[in-house]
């Protein structure tokens, strides 16, 4: 049966990625086999190892790292947050597939889900989900991906079948990465500090500028509900938001209005 890959999203340089491309691919496949984790008349899904190989290598191109800023989070609350008043279908296809993605490498790959949250003290690391929950939360993002992905696309497109085979294979598939990290890839060995430091902070700066934009909102339904009221306590919440806002970015250049 033809692997089918019409619906990989992926940077545009396709001859560039190749030789990356294959080279995953090949340590995928390898992991597989070693962890008796392959494909069978039953359970047919060479299509998620197309989906897993060209993620994979995405993740070494900067603009594909940069466009998914945009919708990564650490929590749970703040992705349903997010989505909260969202009508679009598109911006929630993305939020939960992207994060599904990066928790699914994070894990599997890095054997750390939380990079950004290193740097917090021993209480915070004691409060950290376990295992099993971050494996929860990745099997939940893919299916909530699968079903917007099926008001998007359609249900039997290829993609929309690879989400749903993540989200019911998705230990399964964090395992076999795991085994690709330590016979094939030994990232944490190989990666120098300011690489890791770097992922870390693509995520925290997406994180931040997403508050500040929250944030700024909430200053702009002050002052206009005060426009309205002349209410004087309405323009103490508007004082705590700006210190908050020039503590978070000290380059900002906000005045309280008069």
């Amino acid at each position: 049966m033809p692997i089918r890959q019409q619906y990989i999203e992926l940077p545009d340089s396709d001859r560039e990625t190749r030789p990356t491309y294959l080279f995953m691919m090949k340590c995928l496949l390898y992991s597989r086999m070693e962890t008796g984790l392959v494909s069978n008349k039953d359970f047919y899904d060479e299509d998620v190892n197309v989906y897993i190989a060209h993620l994979l290598n995405s993740f070494m191109h900067p603009d594909y790292l940069e466009r998914s800023r945009a919708y990564l989070s650490s929590y749970d609350t703040e992705v349903f947050s997010r989505l909260a008043t969202s009508k679009d279908a598109r911006l929630k296809y993305m939020l939960y597939k992207t994060n599904a993605d990066f928790l699914l490498i994070s894990l599997g790959i890095f054997d750390n889900p939380e990079m950004n949250l290193q740097k917090g003290g021993t209480a915070e690391r004691h409060n950290r989900p376990t295992e099993e929950a971050y494996i929860g939360r990745g099997r939940t993002y893919y299916r909530f991906a699968y079903s917007y992905s099926q008001q998007i696309h359609g249900r039997h497109t290829p993609i929309t079948e690879v989400l749903e085979k993540l989200s019911d294979g998705f230990e399964k598939y964090s395992r076999v990465l795991a085994h690709m990290r330590g016979e094939y890839l030994d990232l944490l060995r190989r990666l120098s500090r300011g690489e890791i430091y770097h992922l870390e902070r693509v995520v925290n700066e997406s994180q931040r500028d997403e508050v500040i934009k929250q944030k700024q909102d909430q200053v702009l339904d002050l002052y206009l509900e005060w426009k309205r009221s002349r209410d004087e306590t309405l323009k103490d919440q508007m004082k705590n938001i700006l210190d908050e806002l020039k503590e978070m970015n000290s380059a900002l250049n906000l005045e309280l209005p008069e």
